[in-house]
């Protein structure tokens, strides 16, 4: 029988953080008597693999192999490519999706797979973040989006990509176009069967974190924008019910103006062109939204399994070597 797991591991440049994740998840993997092939994502990196990683000879990382992107597409899109090109090589078996810098911690990676194992290999298993090692700053401004996020689609965040994936639901999410924005949320998507294991984020090995603010906004409005026909109904909902609310307040204008003495000169023309102008802006909103909805379920996008091979530049094994 082969390695039980295939591990994936996308990766930009930072190869000294991806040989000591090597080294230590190796060492856990042997520990906990674990075999499993590695395919590491080489989101187009500016600086080639070294012809030294991995630096020792790994015992229960079975094989390496490194799976170059024509051009950079980033974190989200290259575990999209990644799990196609899994898919596609045919081979049946778990997926575990994790960072390479060290965040996602190689000793969590028995502690989701020995959980996995216990849920009958049937459901994804996703790492809920409980401590977060970022600045005060981000994990405000993270709090944030995820409060954005509750509003707009009604699913709390506390996920990222760090998750085990049954060979099921890969067959599935390889024909979920939203995973080519969000991994996480197209699971969501999906309607796939998860539940959450809660892991501390680990520091990184080297180096300082590239995800800043404009990032975050980025990778959360990517996020967001998997739900985009949920988040359309619901804003369409609010807007249809303030529209409503500016209603009611025109015909309380009418009423107080002509069944009242209550009147100031001038103030009628003054609320109900104010109020008409709401209800206008409203209802230019609520076919804004109508067509948002229309556009997302009728648009033609990427999947992931059909499309993946115009992103792969090629795949070569850099353990066991030849020779």
């Amino acid at each position: 029988m082969g390695p039980e797991l295939t591990l994936l591991i996308p990766v930009y440049n930072d190869w000294q953080s991806l040989d000591a994740l090597l080294r230590d998840l190796d060492e856990v993997l042997r520990d906990r008597a674990i075999s499993a092939d590695l395919l590491v994502v080489d989101d187009c990196s500016h600086t080639p693999v070294p012809d030294s990683l991995p630096s020792t000879s790994p015992k229960a990382i079975v094989s390496i192999d490194v799976l170059r992107l024509r051009r950079n597409l980033g974190h989200q899109r290259a575990i999209a490519v990644g799990l196609a090109f899994v898919f596609a090589r045919g081979q049946s078996r778990a997926v575990l999706v994790m960072d390479g810098d060290g965040e996602d911690r190689p000793a969590d990676v028995p502690v989701l797979f020995e959980e996995f194992r216990r849920l009958g290999e049937t459901r994804v298993v996703f790492a809920a973040r409980t401590r977060r090692s970022e600045s005060w700053w981000f994990r405000l401004c993270y709090g944030m989006y995820r409060a954005v996020h509750r509003v707009l689609t009604g699913i709390s965040v506390r996920v990222g990509n760090f998750s085990v994936l049954p060979a099921s639901a890969l067959s599935t999410l390889v024909v979920v176009s939203e995973l080519w924005n969000h991994y996480a949320a197209a699971v969501f998507k999906a309607q796939l069967q998860y539940t959450t294991v809660a892991l501390p984020r680990g520091t990184r090995y080297f180096g300082q974190s590239r995800m800043n603010f404009t990032s975050l906004v980025i990778h959360g409005l990517s996020a967001i924008s998997v739900f985009g026909d949920v988040v359309g109904g619901r804003l369409l909902a609010a807007a249809a019910a303030l529209g409503g609310l500016a209603i009611l307040g025109l015909l309380a204008v009418v009423g107080i103006r002509f069944g009242t003495a209550l009147a100031i000169p001038g103030w009628a023309t003054v609320a109900g062109g104010l109020l008409l102008l709401l209800l206008c802006q409203l209802l230019v909103a609520c076919l804004l939204f109508v067509f948002v909805i229309l556009a997302a379920r009728t648009s033609l996008t990427f999947l992931p399994i059909r499309d993946y091979q115009h992103f792969a530049a090629g795949v070569s094994r850099i353990f066991p070597r030849d020779g």
